[in-house]
C-alpha cells in the first residue's frame, strides 16, 4: 500500500450482490459550483446515516470527479494524472467519450441500501447537477458477466489491491487517491448465443464453466483476457475491476457496466488501445465483435479526506 496517512474512499471495497452508478455533469453558474462543494463535506456522513439501516450490508459510496469539472470546482493544486477521457479505435470499433462530471458508485449487498443512498444524495445535490446516466447493476449468480463468463477473477486482493489502486508518493497531494474509469457496454446476445461454447472460450481467452485460463499454445492473441493483461518490468500491472451486469429484458437490453480503478489512468488506457485499436494494430479484442460501447468516462477518486476537505476549496 502507498505510504499515507489519508483515509481512501472505499475503492478496494468487496464486491456486493449490488450496485447503483451514476453519472451527473454540473449545471452553469456559481450556485451550482457551490452547492456541489458543500456536498463534498456530506458524502460520508449521509453514506454511514443510510448503512446504520442495515448492519452487515456493506454500503459504500466512492465519488469521482472528471477533467472537466476540477478546475471549476476546485483549481489547484489538481490531480497529476487527470484529464479528459481518451477514445480510441475506427468508428465502427470505438471506445468513445460521453459528458460527465460527476460520478457516483454506490455498493451494497441489497438494492434497497443503494437506491436510498443515491436517493439521499442526489437530493442533497439538488438541482445542481443533470444526471445524464444511471445504470442499476446485480451480481449474475457466481460473479458471471451476463454472457455467461466469471468476470473479475484477476482482481488483486488485499495489500496487492491497495498497492495497484491508490496514489502513493508519485502525487503526495493526493496520495490515497484513485482514478476511475467507466464504460457502458451493449451486448447482442443473439449473436454470442449463437456461438458454441468452444468458440466463445476462444473469444474470452478462459474456459466457461471451470473459469481456467486457457493454455497459451491455444488461447488466441485477439482473445479478451490475451489483450487485458500488462506486463511492465517483468511483472504484471493490475486494475481492481467491479464490473456489473445490468439489463431490461423485455426492452431487449443486456449489458456489462465496466469500472477499473487504478493509481494511475495509464494501465486502464493501454487496456482500451490493445482491446479497440488491437496489438499489433489490427489485431483487436474480437468480444468486441459482440459487445458496443455506449459511454465511456474518467475521473480522479480523491482520498476520504480530502473529498471532505473540497467543501473549502474554490474554483
Amino acid at each position: 500500500m502507498p505510504e499515507s496517512t489519508a483515509e481512501p474512499q472505499a475503492v478496494c471495497s468487496p464486491i456486493t450482490r449490488s450496485a447503483i452508478f451514476i453519472v451527473a455533469t454540473l449545471k452553469p453558474g456559481p450556485e451550482a459550483a457551490e452547492r456541489v462543494r458543500g456536498w463534498c463535506a456530506d458524502v460520508a456522513g449521509l453514506t454511514r446515516s443510510v448503512g446504520k439501516r442495515v448492519p452487515g450490508g456493506n454500503l459504500s459510496c466512492v465519488c469521482g470527479f472528471a477533467d472537466s469539472a476540477w478546475d471549476r470546482l476546485f483549481g489547484d493544486p489538481r490531480p497529476a494524472a487527470l484529464h479528459p477521457f481518451r477514445e480510441f479505435g475506427p468508428e465502427q470499433r470505438r471506445a468513445l467519450a460521453t459528458p460527465g462530471d460527476l460520478l457516483l458508485h454506490i455498493r451494497a449487498e441489497h438494492m434497497d441500501l443503494c437506491f436510498e443512498l443515491a436517493t439521499q444524495l442526489m437530493a442533497a445535490l439538488g438541482d445542481a447537477v443533470t444526471v445524464v446516466d444511471e445504470v442499476q447493476g446485480f451480481r449474475y449468480f457466481d460473479m458471471r458477466s451476463i454472457i455467461g463468463f466469471v468476470d473479475g477473477t484477476e482482481n488483486p486482493v488485499g495489500r496487492k489491491a491497495e498497492h495497484f489502486t491508490l496514489i502513493g508518493a508519485e502525487d503526495p497531494a493526493f496520495s490515497a487517491g484513485s482514478y476511475v474509469l467507466v464504460q457502458k457496454y451493449l451486448h447482442n446476445m443473439q449473436a454470442w448465443n449463437a456461438l458454441t461454447v468452444e468458440a466463445q472460450e476462444r473469444v474470452i481467452g478462459r474456459s466457461k464453466l471451470a473459469d481456467i485460463e486457457l493454455d497459451e499454445s491455444v488461447k488466441p492473441s485477439c482473445s479478451h483476457s490475451a489483450l487485458t493483461v500488462l506486463e511492465q518490468d517483468g511483472e504484471e500491472v493490475k486494475i481492481l475491476r467491479d464490473n456489473m451486469p445490468f439489463g431490461r429484458p423485455g426492452a431487449g437490453e443486456f449489458g456489462t457496466y465496466f469500472i477499473g480503478y487504478a493509481r494511475s489512468p495509464e494501465p486502464i488506457e493501454q487496456m482500451l488501445e490493445n482491446m479497440f485499436v488491437g496489438k499489433p494494430a489490427g489485431n483487436y479484442d474480437r468480444l468486441l465483435d459482440f459487445s458496443t460501447a455506449v459511454s465511456g468516462g474518467l475521473f480522479f477518486v480523491p482520498s476520504a479526506d480530502v473529498l471532505e476537505a473540497l467543501a473549502e476549496r474554490t474554483g
